[in-house]
């Protein structure tokens, strides 16, 4: 790495050209941030006393370690926010420069329109892109470009890179500016000049230090960047277009932190641990690792990633196409409880599989909303639910998906637990819901109960049968008996006083039987949640029970406790036992033609000998004599073998074998073998049948 003090100007002129890598993400410097690098010009060159004025450093890979008298464009990784502001600033003074008369258009030395362009912006003796001093990323290039081209930016493009533009016009334009100042102040920025060698300098690494201070990256930024700084630029841009950037616009319109939020369950997945939120960037990082150190490759990882965000965002981000699986997932997201994600996304992944139908996504989610609202209801605290989900994917059985899955529910115990039927009934009735964080999604559901017509109750407010205010008429009084007042306190806010209104404010305080009878009242009500009010005489602690009964019923339909006979719960209950596991949990194993090739391969090994067993873990599958002796972890590309033999030991005349004993990977023993379709399974099977033999032989 060579770091040295450079003018920034002398930057620009020296190179021939700085693209932003695709991976980067766009161009975002606010107007504020553009009047204060306009403030800095303007001091520096109004203050002669000042030599320089330091803006930062600008960090950018050589391409094939070039030099900037080549040809060869340089790869800005930070820096490109204030290399591309200055850029447009050098645009606009040209373009105002231009407009004066021909006698004032070189206030100072070296800031004539056509310097400026040949010197700063473009490369005169180039054409297409190559003629660019700076090329942008994305939906940002083309802005540039049209500015630079002094071309008009098509009306259409939503970018930064116009309106700063445009603020530095209108900057320019002002009669009163000496715009010898100007030219003074930009002469006078510095930088520090930092250029990594490709393959001698770790570019993610500093790119992490230079982004330690000041404007925050996201983890999204973050993540794009390693795991794609390193790949070569042709893969750059397949990996990015083909995969990252459709990930993205999936996300667009979402909050930046969704997109960690959804890093984050895809982490629990595959590592079982809930890393903290401000640690997922690090944890990705190393996933990220263990992944590749077991002979997959990043595009593999992106690729899986982009996956899973694919079912995130029709799970979290209305994305889903299909009407009733989305009509379950946006009433999972009116009880805001994000931490049974890594439980969905194994779900829909196994879906996707065809392990499990349409409809078994239905009643788990029916099931994941009801244990989650019932909760809720009982006021049991929330602390153990995201270790509750996280891990709740080891406890299903593939093969009995749905049985497993209620059975492990019925089995949570203590705080952990579905709450049974009178528990959740007997705080339906009880509890203060006006108060209930989710209230309208409780009165939504229970209007809607049985209707094929929804009601929007965005449409209505919420009416409190018996008036909230304190002092009473005498009407109320007298209906409510002589504790009237410990009444009000006990059942104001409760199941049996609320319900929905389009006419708040005609009710008022005003006695039952006006608001029964009114235009628009009880009796008028098309709302089933008002369903036998208009034919009460009078309202009071018996009505306020009886009707709080009626809608606790209700409820126990809507939200209800999962079924299965004793014997089967008893059966599942307990921690899932590793041998549990199936080729189910195998998603590269279960499409042709690998799993034919597998079943031919399981076969032959346990054809070995009788003794042998096989045992499908979470990582891969095992074959056992005595202990392993071959395991099997399936990957996309290939089978890959490990075998409990030392390499030396093994006789494999065609070297198809290799010692893995230095390296981490799944399975146990030191030696590796590939096995795809292509292989000779008879020689493979030879090989492992050495393993097997190693074994039993004692050595």
């Amino acid at each position: 790495m060579k770091a040295v003090d450079s003018h920034l100007l002398t930057l620009l002129k020296a190179s021939s050209q700085f693209i932003v890598p695709i991976y980067q993400r766009l161009y975002s410097w606010q107007e504020a941030e553009c009047a204060q690098l306009w403030a800095d010009i303007m001091r520096a060159g109004s203050s002669p006393e000042l030599g320089s004025h330091f803006t930062g450093s600008i960090v950018y890979v050589a391409r094939d370690q070039a030099t900037n008298t080549s040809a060869e464009p340089d790869l800005i990784i930070d820096g490109q926010q204030r290399v591309t502001t200055v850029t447009l600033v050098l645009a606009a003074l040209a373009a105002r420069l231009e407009a004066l008369p021909d006698d004032q258009r070189e206030p100072w030395d070296g800031f004539s329109p056509r310097k400026i362009r040949n010197r700063y912006l473009l490369n005169d003796d180039e054409e297409g892109e190559r003629q660019f001093k700076l090329i942008l990323s994305q939906s940002d290039r083309a802005a540039l470009i049209a500015i630079l081209q002094e071309a008009e930016p098509a009306s259409d493009m939503a970018t930064r890179v116009i309106e700063n533009y445009a603020y530095f016009r209108r900057k320019l334009d002002d009669p009163r500016l000496d715009l010898s100042v100007v030219c003074r102040g930009l002469d006078k920025l510095v930088v520090v000049d930092v250029k990594l060698e490709r393959g001698v300098d770790n570019p993610q690494l500093v790119f992490e230090a230079m982004n330690s201070t000041g404007k925050k990256l996201s983890q999204a930024d973050l993540i794009r960047n390693y795991v794609l700084m390193d790949l070569p630029p042709k893969q750059q841009e397949k990996v990015y277009t083909a995969y990252w950037r459709p990930m993205e616009l999936e996300f667009a319109g979402a909050d930046e932190s969704q997109f960690d939020e959804f890093v984050r369950h895809y982490l629990t997945i595959k590592t079982g641990e809930i890393p903290r939120l401000n640690d997922i960037y690090d944890a990705f990082k190393d996933y990220a690792t263990a992944f590749t150190s077991a002979d997959e490759t990043i595009e593999s990882l992106v690729i899986e990633l982009r996956q899973y965000a694919r079912r995130y965002c029709a799970m979290a981000l209305g994305k889903e196409t299909d009407p009733a699986l989305r009509r379950a997932f946006k009433d999972l997201d009116q009880i805001k409880a994000d931490v049974v994600y890594p439980f969905l996304l194994d779900v829909y992944t196994d879906y996707e599989l065809g392990t499990l139908t349409r409809d078994g996504v239905l009643q788990i989610v029916d099931l994941v909303t009801s244990y989650i609202f019932r909760r809720a209801v009982c006021r049991i605290p929330t602390s153990s639910l995201n270790k509750t989900f996280a891990g709740f994917s080891s406890a299903v059985r593939k093969d009995r998906y749905l049985e497993s899955v209620k059975a492990h529910f019925l089995s949570l115990k203590s705080y952990r637990r579905f709450p049974a039927d009178a528990e959740f009934i007997s705080d339906l009735k009880s509890s203060d819901l006006y108060n209930f964080r989710r209230r309208s999604y409780f009165l939504r559901m229970l209007e809607n109960h049985g209707r094929k017509e929804h009601v929007t109750i965005e449409d209505y407010t919420i009416e409190h049968i018996m008036p909230q205010n304190e002092n009473l008429s005498d009407e109320w009084q007298a209906a409510l008996g002589d504790d009237w007042q410990d009444v009000q306190l006990k059942y104001l806010h409760t199941l049996g006083n609320l319900t929905l209104t389009g006419y708040n404010s005609e009710y008022s305080d005003h006695a039952f039987a006006k608001k029964r009878d009114m235009e628009g009242g009880f009796k008028d009500s098309p709302l089933r949640l008002n369903k036998g009010l208009g034919q009460l005489e009078t309202w009071n602690t018996s009505e306020i029970q009886k009707r709080a009964a009626r809608l606790a019923e209700d409820a126990l339909k809507i939200w209800s406790l999962p079924e299965l006979p004793a014997e089967t719960i008893m059966e599942f209950e307990g921690r899932r036992a590793e041998s549990d596991f199936s080729i189910e949990d195998h998603p590269h194993l279960l499409r042709q033609p690998r799993r034919a090739l597998f079943e031919k391969f399981s076969a032959e090994v346990l054809a070995l000998d009788p003794g042998i067993t096989q045992q499908f873990l979470k990582l891969y599958v095992a074959y056992k004599a005595e202990t392993n002796f071959v395991d099997v972890v399936p990957q996309k590309a290939r089978l890959r073998l490990i075998l409990n033999i030392p390499i030396e030991a093994l006789h494999d005349e065609r070297g198809l074998a290799w010692d893995v004993s230095s390296k981490g990977h799944w399975g146990n023993g030191p030696t590796e073998v590939s096995l795809d379709e292509d292989a000779d399974l008879v020689y493979i099977i030879g090989l492992i049948r050495q393993a097997f033999e190693f074994q039993m032989g004692g050595e």
